[in-house]
């Protein structure tokens, strides 16, 4: 089974588009029927609680931990064989940011999440020949950078119709504070640094740059 699995470094498509579709289907649904944002965030950390107890079963039952490889093996990483998979913590990131973020400012970081994140991977793992620490290269950052550019420009074009100098500016500390934080995630899991750090950085700008409602 080891060997059906992918590693980190590996381009892992599935991963990415499962990575985009479940966020993007999640958001979706919140904004759909307008699910209260606290109440979706409580929804998402007793998710993520119970995801990490089944975890902790999984990693102490080799028969259901076999299973489990079994089925998901093609969304996981070769590392997450014997260790924690990111289904909890992506959970809990976005979890967490619901209930610590104002809501345009915790959407735009699990966007961030959603998109940004596999991007970077994506043409940090195809791209990527000047390194700037360890697993991450200029072109991921870079990519990243321009996605949550991209991201915000177009959240706040259409929440708000603002324009202007102020407006780019904004949309190009988002996309700085973005990279940021997916290159932070070498120090911890990236589902948490993304959301939990963009988010931070987003209500810092925009006490400075007023932009989002």
């Amino acid at each position: 089974m080891e060997n059906t699995l992918r590693a980190r470094h590996d381009l892992h498509l599935m991963r990415k588009a499962w990575h985009m579709l479940t966020g993007s289907i999640g958001l979706v649904t919140f904004l759909t029927f307008n699910i209260d944002q606290h109440l979706m965030g409580m929804g998402l950390m007793v998710f993520a609680l119970t995801g990490f107890l089944f975890e902790a079963l999984r990693l102490r039952n080799p028969v259901l931990n076999e299973k489990v490889l079994s089925l998901m093996g093609p969304l996981m990483r070769r590392s997450e064989q014997n260790s924690c998979s990111g289904l909890p913590f992506y959970a809990l990131g976005v979890g967490a940011s619901l209930l610590l973020f104002e809501r345009e400012q915790a959407l735009l970081s699990i966007l961030f999440l959603v998109f940004a994140d596999p991007i970077s991977s994506l043409f940090g793992i195809l791209f990527g020949s000047h390194k700037i620490i360890s697993g991450k290269s200029l072109e991921g950052s870079m990519a990243g950078f321009i996605t949550c550019y991209l991201i915000t420009f177009m959240w706040v074009n259409s929440s708000t119709g603002l324009s202007g100098s102020n407006v780019v500016v904004f949309c190009i500390l988002a996309g700085l504070i973005g990279a940021a934080s997916e290159l932070s995630s070498v120090f911890a899991d990236d589902n948490l640094t993304i959301p939990l750090l963009s988010g931070a950085g987003l209500t810092a700008i925009n006490l400075l740059i007023p932009v989002l409602i």
